[in-house]
């Protein structure tokens, strides 16, 4: 009985490896997706640049963009050289301004800007290292 039982799991086991399916797999799908994963994976450039802790002056915030856009073209006519960011916090557009080293830079600024920007005011976060062509 021993030996039957044997050779009936024998078979089986033959069975299942004859009736293994062997294929392959075509995947169709549009190249703008292989760009796209390309493109999401590269670094943003202040992603990778060295950053410290310093402040930044929010300047404004709004849940349309053009208006947000709008106040980033007024500051950049009055400080070209200082770098603003505009950061999507749901719902809003954030209008942040400056890599300053030192609360009182970024006092100096935000005084400045009070009479355009009345809500404004100074917030300590991480910055981008300051540019050396920035006075």
């Amino acid at each position: 009985m021993k030996q039957y039982f044997l050779i009936f799991i024998g078979f089986f086991i033959c069975s299942l490896e004859a009736q293994a399916q062997v294929g392959e797999v075509n995947i169709i799908k549009d190249a703008r997706i292989d760009a796209m994963v390309r493109k999401q994976g590269t670094p943003v450039p202040p992603a990778n640049a060295p950053q410290m802790v310093g402040y930044r002056v929010q300047l404004f915030f709004d849940s349309d963009k053009q208006l947000v856009d709008e106040a980033r073209s007024k500051f950049i006519t009055q400080f070209p050289k200082v770098d603003t960011y505009i950061v999507f916090t749901g719902p809003n557009f954030v209008l942040k301004a400056g890599d300053f080293r030192s609360l009182l830079e970024a006092e100096r600024v935000r005084e400045t800007l009070l009479h355009e920007f009345p809500t404004s005011f100074v917030i300590k976060e991480l910055i981008n290292l300051p540019r050396i062509d920035q006075e």
